[in-house]
């Protein structure tokens, strides 16, 4: 097993693994207490020297990182890394945590904040407001309160939240036009704890949602029916642990993270790929207790992913 070296501020040792390597490669960004792009060939290329919740890699190589809340950054960031290496910040959080920030095809980005006021805005490269409105999840827990917002084809936009057990979508005024829940049926209860991270629109109107600590990830068609499920029982092992970030590939196959794997079995997969029919064609583990919050994968075989980046 081959052993990587990271610094950054921070050291990261370990190892890469792959399930049938010689069919499936990925160079990936992951984002979490380590952020990094590993290589394909399991030798990372770059670091970043803070935790980050969420990243995208744009076509000409410029980085965009969310950043966890820090002493610098009291209520999260987002900024931008140039390929020369020069960083600008393009959004300052005001509340407790900036929890996502997605590039659209118009060249601003889709961002969240979680407070007291939870809000999603849409803002221009400079960090000029274009769109903002309410978020309709409860106000208790902060840190429970969103997670992976989208905006969609459409223009309108997904929005998962946690205690709410269920995925939001909304009109650019701010209207819920309809949620998808994330409860197991018939746990009224809600023992299992479904909570949603992603909303991955793909397909044709099908939601892929990973539910964290309920380790369950699910696939909704355009009526809000549950139409694939994802568990340990469909796997070599409990990998689902705590399913975070996920990303619906150009083959269909889908690529996830845990983000508490590692803790109780270092050696434990900290992503792997899976097809429609749930068969594991690629694994990435690390050697860490450290987990994966997202990721990005950027190459499959050696091939730039072409597309819309469903993540």
């Amino acid at each position: 097993m081959r052993r990587c070296l990271l610094v950054a501020a921070i050291f990261l040792v370990g190892v890469c693994n792959h399930v049938h390597a010689e069919e499936t490669t990925h160079r990936f960004l992951a984002c979490g207490k380590n952020t990094y792009i590993m290589e394909a060939d399991g030798k990372p290329s770059w670091t970043y020297p803070a935790a980050t919740r969420d990243g995208y890699v744009l076509e000409d190589g410029t980085i965009i990182l969310t950043l966890s809340k820090s002493k610098r950054h009291r209520g999260g960031a987002v900024v931008s890394i140039a390929p020369g290496g020069k960083e600008t910040v393009i959004w300052e959080g005001t509340q407790s945590e900036v929890n996502s920030a997605q590039p659209t095809g118009d060249g601003t980005f889709v961002i969240t904040e979680a407070g007291d006021n939870p809000r999603l805005l849409e803002i221009s490269s400079s960090g000029d407001v274009i769109l903002e409105f309410p978020l309709a999840c409860q106000k208790k827990n902060h840190h429970m309160q969103t997670r992976m917002a989208r905006k969609i084809a459409d223009g309108t936009y997904l929005a998962p939240h946690l205690f709410d057990f269920a995925v939001y979508h909304y009109s650019p005024e701010g209207k819920v036009l309809g949620k998808l829940d994330t409860t197991v049926p018939g746990d009224r209860d809600h023992e299992i704890h479904t909570w949603p991270f992603t909303a991955i629109r793909h397909g044709d109107g099908r939601t892929l949602v990973c539910c964290t600590h309920g380790n369950r990830v699910v696939d909704f068609d355009a009526s809000g029916k549950i139409v694939w499920t994802l568990t340990n029982e469909d796997l070599p092992g409990n990998w689902l642990q705590d399913p975070c970030g996920a990303q619906v590939l150009p083959s269909g196959n889908i690529v996830i993270t845990s983000y508490a794997a590692g803790r109780t079995d270092p050696k434990a997969p900290k992503m792997f790929e899976v097809t429609p029919d749930k068969k594991v064609v690629w694994q990435y583990a690390d050697g860490q207790k450290v987990g994966i919050h997202h990721f990005q994968i950027l190459t499959a075989d050696g091939e730039r992913l072409a597309g819309p980046i469903l993540k």
